[in-house]
């Protein structure tokens, strides 16, 4: 991109230079739906999400009538806005039967106005009790599933504590195929122990089905986990920059866009065109996570989850009561909501930045003011210092990372995060 002329960069259809202190949105961001399930059938020794080990039955009828009491009472925030894409994540979501999925889809749809071509994806676990589910769950209604294969070298995943083998892994693949149009295979790498031609090997046994997604991620030490309390022998930087570079050259080459730190979709195919013009028609990317990246709205139901929800004046954050039983209670006296905040006019700039500065093409630059409901004269200070140290790239239409600013994505986001402590950007 063209940065060498600076009077040529326009701001479209921008709000007054001096009208920093508040937001202001000419329309609302499209909408997304998250489903917390928070059980699992064994804690990952790597995983920081809300998930919680099945010690006992799971009340799995009286937590979806929690969901549904949710999202009912959710409603007055987001009321006549249209759903672009569904997601259940976890925990497992697939250790629920296909007949909670399908109440909670009709509950969503018979309270919300879901976009008929709307993405609805599952996430999976491998193991043959969740397989021999999957054909209820497209019945149900799932059109996306993601499986979390993580490897398929048995030592490896012992070693990450899964519960899966790589037989398992490769059944469930197969039966996956035979039910969706649309996977996913969520895969990690730097593993312990792990040396640069085994994170290959992974790749070209997932390249062997053939799905339309790979999410490919760098095994990091999460606080909170196991792994941080005790942390395992794992490769180093050399390796893990050698085994990330051998991934992103190897799925070029077989015709997958690297659309995301750690995304990469097949494209040329003949899908049915994404619900946001962001995402080009023949391409595989993940909608839902999509508005993430581009700063879109999403409410969050279920135990833990988080939500933001813009207005025409405001944005909203917040976060539903975390522990499973306590979340049941909540919901069922109508107060599921345990955190909630706007984000002021001087964090915006950075939570937008801390998601769209993850697409690799960068975003529109529009787009700003579209999601962030500021001017982007609010924040030239900082991409200017972003472009001086060769982090990002910019001309009239578009702003993206460079490959540097890819590969040191902090460094750059501390330059906006900056801004929100106050603090003088040099």
């Amino acid at each position: 991109m063209r940065n060498d002329k600076r009077d040529e960069f326009v701001i479209p259809n921008a709000l007054p230079v001096a009208d920093l202190s508040s937001l202001h949105f000419r329309a609302l961001p499209p909408l997304s739906l998250y489903i917390h399930i928070p059980w699992c059938a064994r804690k990952c020794p790597y995983c920081d999400f809300n998930s919680h080990e099945t010690r006992a039955a799971v009340p799995e009828e009286r937590y979806v009538a929690a969901l549904v009491a949710d999202l009912e009472q959710a409603l007055p925030g987001i009321r006549g806005r249209r759903v672009t894409s569904v997601f259940f994540g976890g925990g497992t979501p697939s250790l629920f039967s296909a007949r909670s999925i399908d109440t909670i889809l009709g509950a969503v749809r018979a309270r919300l106005v879901l976009a008929p071509d709307a993405e609805i994806t599952l996430e999976a676990n491998p193991g043959t009790v969740e397989a021999g589910k999957f054909r209820e769950f497209r019945t149900a209604g799932i059109n996306r599933l993601s499986l979390g294969i993580q490897s398929f070298d048995p030592r490896h995943l012992k070693a990450l504590g899964r519960i899966h083998d790589g037989n398992e892994a490769r059944r469930a693949i197969e039966i996956a195929r035979r039910n969706f149009d649309n996977i996913n295979l969520d895969l990690m790498y730097g593993l312990p122990g792990q040396v640069v031609e085994e994170a290959l090997a992974d790749i070209e046994t997932a390249l062997g089905f053939d799905p339309r997604h790979l999410s490919c991620y760098h095994l990091t030490l999460e606080p909170n986990t196991y792994f941080y309390r005790y942390p395992p022998a794992l490769p180093d930087d050399d390796a893990t920059a050698a085994m990330q570079d051998g991934i992103e050259a190897r799925l070029a080459a077989a015709g997958y866009e690297h659309y995301e730190t750690s995304a990469f979709a097949k494209f040329g195919e003949p899908l049915i065109p994404h619900p946001s013009s962001l995402i080009p028609a023949r391409s595989a990317r993940c909608a839902h996570n999509m508005n993430y990246w581009t700063f879109g709205d999403y409410l969050g139901i279920g135990a833990g989850a988080h939500g933001k929800i813009s207005f025409l004046d405001r944005i909203s954050r917040e976060m539903r009561v975390k522990h499973p039983e306590r979340y049941m209670e909540a919901a069922e006296r109508g107060a599921p909501v345990q955190e909630e905040h706007a984000v002021g006019a001087d964090a915006v700039g950075f939570e937008f930045m801390m998601n769209a500065l993850r697409l690799n093409q960068g975003f529109p630059a529009r787009l700003f003011e579209e999601r962030a409901g500021m001017p982007l004269t609010a924040v030239m200070r900082e991409l200017d210092a972003a472009e001086r140290r060769g982090l990002i790239e910019r001309d009239r239409a578009r702003i993206a990372p460079t490959p540097l600013g890819r590969r040191f994505l902090n460094d750059l986001l501390q330059i906006f995060l900056i801004k929100e402590a106050g603090l003088k950007v040099e």
